[in-house]
């Protein structure tokens, strides 16, 4: 799911572990995920089931899988996965972890255990580089969002990054870390831009997943890119990690004030991400040109946003992208010509923007 693997793999490998992540999301994943899945899930669980029968394919012995309650159906995941991996003959061991429910602590305390009861401090300090690394990428990330829309040589902030990645993930130590990061700054913003454009400004929100990941999307945020419009996506890990596996002690957080926002038009949590689709319409439309709300097919919790969004008092177009198997770029990419041919005619007619203070979030 996006970079989410370079933490992980950086705090497992500190401490010994011998850790087989998935290969890179692709046409493979999808096709094994969908053929073994139950017809009517979503596009995540099938994603997820086919990078763990490609992690199995490796090698691996040990699955570990988040669940827990008070979430969609991803919180049925593992048991159902292990099912279907065990009805297909696989010999392994699934390791289900409640990150919702015992946060930062307990995802101490499974490391400790998958390392052998290492000691604490030692756990603490391979998470501590692990998230360095993840708070760092999504840093560049941001800026690769801004660089895209600007550059003269399509593809040039894209291609960075991939390089970016690959040297943060091998870091061996924070110096290293530091030393890559700095490099990959100043080649993004070395990038050649168009320094006198104004681009577009559309936002990315949706269901957890796919938003993060992007073959699940088919690259939205790089098709944009293409079209010269700046993206600001409403998650990033880091964010996330930070205000949901650590106890709140920074004050009202940007996932509580989306809540608030969508209060007059959704007063409750109905699974998944579709408070915060709500809430993302209301807080952002007076900085955003436009919102691009991305759902998996089947998904409740943003068929309920997807009804609700048309109601919501706010002068912004949103445009919903249903993310399946049947996948085809050709039509993604008409309709999102489409989108922001319209955000063009809407901003030369005298739609303003108001100063922008809003964040990535």
């Amino acid at each position: 799911m996006g970079q989410v693997h370079v933490p992980l793999t950086t705090a497992f490998r500190a401490l010994g572990i011998p850790v087989v992540p998935p290969p890179p999301t692709s046409k493979r994943t999808l096709s094994l995920g969908a053929k073994h899945s139950p017809e009517s899930i979503c596009l995540p669980f099938k994603l997820t089931l086919g990078n763990l029968i490609e992690c199995l394919e490796q090698g691996a012995d040990t699955l570990i899988m988040p669940t827990g309650a008070n979430l969609c159906r991803f919180g049925y995941y593992a048991r159902v996965q292990e099912q279907i991996l065990t009805d297909l003959g696989f010999k392994f061991q699934m390791v289900r972890t409640d990150l919702f429910g015992s946060k930062i602590l307990g995802v101490a305390r499974l490391i400790k255990q998958l390392a052998g009861d290492a000691p604490l401090l030692q756990v603490i300090a391979a998470i501590r580089f692990g998230l360095a690394k993840l708070a760092l990428l999504d840093e560049l990330e941001r800026e690769v969002q801004r660089v895209r829309a600007r550059e003269l040589e399509k593809g040039a902030a894209t291609a960075a990054f991939k390089e970016a990645i690959s040297a943060v993930e091998a870091a061996p130590d924070p110096v290293s870390l530091k030393e890559a990061f700095r490099t990959y700054s100043e080649r993004l913003r070395a990038i050649p831009g168009d320094a006198a454009s104004a681009p577009l400004l559309v936002g990315i929100m949706g269901e957890f997943y796919v938003v993060l990941e992007p073959f699940s999307n088919m690259e939205v945020e790089i098709e944009l890119g293409k079209l010269g419009v700046e993206v600001r996506r409403s998650l990033f890990v880091s964010h996330w990690t930070k205000f949901s596996l650590f106890l709140n002690a920074f004050g009202i957080t940007e996932k509580e004030r989306l809540h608030r926002a969508a209060r007059p038009y959704l007063s409750r949590d109905v699974g998944g991400d579709g408070w915060e689709s709500v809430g993302e319409k209301v807080l952002h439309a007076a900085h955003y040109d436009g919102l691009v709300h991305l759902a998996p097919f089947t998904c409740m919790p943003e068929i309920i946003a997807q009804n609700i969004m048309p109601a919501v008092n706010t002068d912004i177009p949103v445009l919903t992208i249903v993310c399946d198997e049947q996948m085809g770029r050709a039509g993604l990419a008409t309709r999102l010509e489409a989108f922001v041919d319209l955000l063009r005619r809407r901003r030369s007619r005298g739609r303003a923007l108001a100063p922008s203070g809003a964040s990535h979030s």
